[in-house]
């Protein structure tokens, strides 16, 4: 009777856990994420240099409108206990492999698409108005590209042709030594965020959003390179020149949540131990 009654409890326990919950009103979204063309290119090791490139610039973009309120709310009840900023930022690691893709001036020549920027004005207005939302998203894209990190670089690395690690910076985690354990505890962190139910509802219904915003990013940014290579082939063809796309014409892509079900399939596909959506 005993044990049954720790079993009940533990599972309660469970069930209530804000990590828990996150993983199952995201579960729908979490499949559809994973079948986006972009994501499957991943999968297939087929991703290419034009596709990566424009991932990385809507990553900065995504990564700079978070950190910043991240870093603005960071005495926020609802912030504080999962703010990591020296193990987690990925801001700083963006900059660096855009600066080797597009050279020092790369500020001046990234493009992100729309999407992108209706993710990036979400995460402002939840800054402003709802900051404990934004454990939603940094839940998603922090410990998703903990989770892919390693594995997602090698396949980059090999599907573009890098031959050291120059460009992958943002698959690192230098200040993270185990992410296993790391990931244990952020959920712990996270799972003690004190909220009223009403606010617990808004952070669900937040990460099916975030996980909305990233499948319209990676859906525009494969549209993105669908019509470079159109125009290419027909500027080959027609030998007429092709028409450089603007930042009003793009849209974006984020990888997180995303991520962590590819490296899932990433996994089961190379025998490997690591498990995409152990966030």
């Amino acid at each position: 009777m005993e044990t049954l009654m720790k079993t009940q409890t533990t599972a309660e326990v469970t069930e209530r856990d804000l990590s828990e919950q996150i993983k199952k009103v995201t579960k729908d979204s979490h499949a559809r994420a994973e079948n986006t063309e972009l994501m499957l290119s991943f999968l297939r090791g087929q991703v290419s240099l034009r596709q990566y490139k424009l991932l990385l610039c809507s990553l900065y973009e995504i990564y700079q409108a978070l950190e910043e309120e991240l870093d603005r709310n960071s005495d926020h009840p609802g912030v504080a206990p999962i703010y990591f900023p020296t193990e987690l930022a990925r801001l700083d690691s963006i900059k660096k492999d855009l600066e080797f893709f597009y050279g020092q001036d790369w500020r001046e020549k990234i493009a992100v698409p729309v999407a992108t920027k209706r993710y990036c004005h979400r995460l402002r207005q939840i800054g402003q108005e709802n900051p404990e939302f934004l454990v939603a998203h940094a839940y998603t894209r922090y410990l998703g590209d903990l989770s892919g990190g390693q594995i997602l670089g090698r396949i980059t690395q090999k599907s573009i042709g890098l031959k050291s690690n120059e460009g992958l910076s943002f698959f690192g985690f230098p200040g993270v030594s185990s992410p296993n354990l790391f990931k244990q505890l952020y959920r712990s962190r996270m799972n003690s965020v004190d909220l009223t139910e009403e606010q617990r509802n808004g952070v669900l219904e937040e990460a099916v959003r975030a996980f909305e915003f990233n499948i319209q990013v990676f859906d525009d940014l494969q549209k993105m390179v669908s019509v470079t290579e159109t125009q290419l082939q027909n500027g080959l063809t027609h030998s007429e020149p092709v028409k450089t796309l603007q930042p009003s014409d793009t849209i974006i892509i984020t990888s997180s949540p995303v991520l962590r079900m590819v490296l899932g399939l990433l996994v089961a596909l190379a025998t490997l131990t690591m498990v995409f959506y152990t966030l």
